[in-house]
């Protein structure tokens, strides 16, 4: 099901958004990006934030890492996480809650593949059993713009 795209609401000074982006667009670049910065919050309130690799893959966004990653430990003990790519002038930003993926057979090989593709520097070693660890980012909202604050636009997933 796709997500519902309103303006987004910006404070007074900011300037106002007269148009949405179309979400296919903005899912296109999330599919694209090679990398990805992922924001979670450590036990005593402090931001932790890490370039990673990732797959955008039907509206979910896979990731991992060492289990003795920060980023992997604060997201697991503190599900609410963000991510966003590294363009500022071509915004998109990611909230939602990471879950373990547990990803079947079918997905475990999608993702390997996938993985393959995007990322030949890594050889052929990502197989299936590589993704038994990975995380899963569950959309909530996405706010994106490509030309603020014309464009600025607020994606809302149904819960």
């Amino acid at each position: 099901m796709e997500p519902r795209a309103e303006p987004l609401r910006l404070p007074d000074g900011y300037g106002t958004a007269s148009t949405t982006l179309d979400w296919a667009a903005v899912r296109s670049r999330l599919a694209s990006a090679r990398q990805y910065w992922v924001v979670t919050c450590r036990a005593d309130g402090r931001p932790h934030v890490v370039p990673v690799d990732g797959l955008w893959l039907d509206d979910v966004w896979y990731y991992g890492g060492g289990d003795d990653a920060v980023h992997v430990r604060t997201a697991r003990d503190r599900p609410q996480v963000a991510m966003h790519l590294p363009d500022p002038q071509q915004a998109v930003v990611v909230e939602g809650r990471v879950r373990p993926a547990r990803p079947d057979p079918a997905l475990a090989r999608r993702l390997a593949e996938e993985s393959r593709a995007k990322y030949p520097e890594y050889g052929s070693g990502a197989d299936a059993a590589a993704f038994a660890g990975a995380l899963a980012l569950d959309p909530v909202r996405v706010l994106a713009w490509t030309s603020y604050p014309a464009d600025a636009t607020r994606f809302v997933f149904p819960t």
